[in-house]
């Protein structure tokens, strides 16, 4: 046994010892090509063609155009731009790939049509360089598009090699850190990208062909407020005091439903200082939409008419494949309260509960722990969290909210436990959130002094007092539904995609040691 184990530890000691040396070797390749790479550089710089003095090119046509349109555009001269990703040498005559924007065209390089000189120096062209092209479009003998090229420009010396397997296929943190190496070499990114801005023109589209007026409201605000969250804090110096990254624009939406204008969205960032994960990010975008004299039923039908359409347009189809599971976006979607839905799926009436004490019980008997000072609603809502959403697959409006959940959202008539207030859900995920909007000043100012005695025992995520919003709604405001989705993980959807990191362009990334 002693030896087997001594024969173990040398086997693991020469494994270690040659990845130690594949790693040296792999640093010593690297610092030589980029040792050469800068040689080049400095050599185009001594003859005087420094290629990052060249200030534009002008780009006549994109490979997608070209290929796309190919029959009108073969014989053609055209200009491209973009970044060599292959070279493949063949003597007298090369070829090369340029990738742009859209999609990748070949360039046919020949030494009798751009000169020994200018061959030369495209042959010490590297992949990764952004170079410019002018030529004809034509289909070789083997029927790829491509420019046979007349003229060739370096306009950006690339010096750092691209990978050759791109390792942020597997190591994530390294693609959300540098993204812009991510979406050079792996297309299915960049196509996330350009949907998500689809997705957002899409959505305004909608909301600004039904009336509705797009509005800014301030991101630095002297309190906080629009949602339960812990806000980040910042300094104003001129004034010496502090100011709070907006949690959400609600309050000041309404404000402007106050004034008159009746329907407003706004889409932009909100910050939350909170935990990140696969959900969560500090930054993150949503569009909120208030309409005056419609409440949350009317906000539902708002609310699938609008994903429903989006899809539709960017997707060309209402029916996705979202992790594998099928989502069919086709109106009109499930609708439960969250009573029922805690009876269906955790087998707990609250129908039949009536106090606090049987409400702890009944969490007893699912083994959920309770904090001491929960109601019985927040008992209900916590029972829904824990028990329900997870098998919210296909889109479902969950209504009906306990009125300790929702210091924002009008009371229920035929029940004031309750608010008439409904979250959406899809594979499991809120997507958005929507309320009858609470428009009674003197309930509203009594539920913010609950929430700052919350605040006083603790709770960083309960809401300020907020007196100039409480003025506004004593002037009076008209019944009013109002609406929040969020917008990247309506993209994650959109493009199948499970972390919130691989939607935003560049996410919060603790820094490296």
């Amino acid at each position: 046994m002693i030896l087997r184990g001594r024969i173990y530890k040398e086997k693991m000691e020469e494994k270690v010892m040659t990845e130690i040396q594949d790693n040296n070797r792999e640093f010593e390749d690297l610092n030589e090509i980029l040792r050469v790479r800068r040689q080049k550089l400095a050599e185009l710089q001594s003859k005087g063609k420094d290629p990052f003095t060249i200030v534009k090119y002008d780009v006549t046509s994109s490979s997608k155009e070209i290929k796309d349109n190919f029959e009108q555009m073969e014989g053609k001269v055209v200009s491209v731009a973009g970044r060599i990703m292959s070279k493949r040498g063949m003597g007298k005559a090369s070829f090369c790939d340029l990738q742009d924007r859209e999609d990748r065209i070949q360039l046919y390089v020949r030494i009798d049509a751009i000169g020994q000189e200018k061959y030369e120096e495209f042959k010490k062209f590297d992949i990764g360089d952004i170079v410019g092209a002018k030529g004809e479009v034509f289909r070789t003998h083997k029927g790829e598009i491509s420019v046979k090229v007349e003229e060739i420009t370096l306009l950006a010396k690339s010096l750092q090699p691209l990978p050759e397997k791109w390792h942020g296929l597997k190591d994530t943190d390294l693609r959300y850190r540098q993204r812009y190496v991510d979406l050079i070499v792996n297309p299915e990114v960049k196509k996330t990208f350009i949907l998500r801005s689809r997705i957002i023109s899409a959505v305004r589209k909608y909301l600004d062909q039904r009336g509705f007026l797009e509005v800014e409201t301030p991101i630095l605000s002297p309190i906080p407020g629009g949602a339960n969250a812990r806000p980040f804090i910042t300094h104003h110096n001129t004034l010496d005091m502090d100011l709070y990254l907006r949690i959400a624009p609600e309050l000041y939406l309404k404000r402007l439903i106050v004034g008159g204008l009746e329907k407003v969205y706004e889409l932009g960032r909100v910050f939350r200082n909170e935990g990140m994960s696969i959900k969560h990010n500090p930054e993150f975008t949503i569009i909120e939409i208030y309409e005056a004299y419609k409440d949350y039923r009317d906000m539902m039908e708002l609310t699938e008419n609008l994903i429903s359409s989006v899809a539709l347009e960017v997707l060309g189809t209402t029916k996705i494949v979202y992790q594998g599971q099928e989502i069919d976006l086709t109106p009109p979607w499930n609708r439960m309260t969250m009573t029922e839905a805690v009876k269906k799926f955790a087998g707990v009436d609250f129908e039949n509960i009536k106090t606090v004490e049987e409400a702890r019980r009944a969490a007893q008997e699912k083994n959920l722990h309770v904090e001491k000072n929960l109601t019985r609603g927040e008992i209900l809502s916590l029972m829904f969290e824990e028990f329900v959403e997870e098998h919210l697959v296909q889109p479902t409006f969950i209504y009906d909210y306990p009125i300790e959940v929702s210091p924002l959202a009008k009371r229920k008539p035929t029940d004031p436990d309750m608010t008439e207030r409904f979250e959406l859900f899809i594979f499991g995920r809120e997507m958005g959130n929507a309320y009858s909007e609470l428009n009674d000043p003197v309930d509203q100012k009594e539920r913010f002094l609950k929430q700052v005695e919350k605040r006083a025992a603790g709770d960083e995520e309960a809401n300020m007092m907020d007196e100039d919003f409480v003025n506004s709604l004593e002037y009076g405001m008209p019944p009013t539904g109002g609406l929040g989705i969020g917008i990247d993980r309506l993209v994650m959807l959109f493009t199948d995609n499970y972390s919130i990191r691989d939607v935003l362009l560049f996410p919060t990334m603790k820094p490296r040691d």
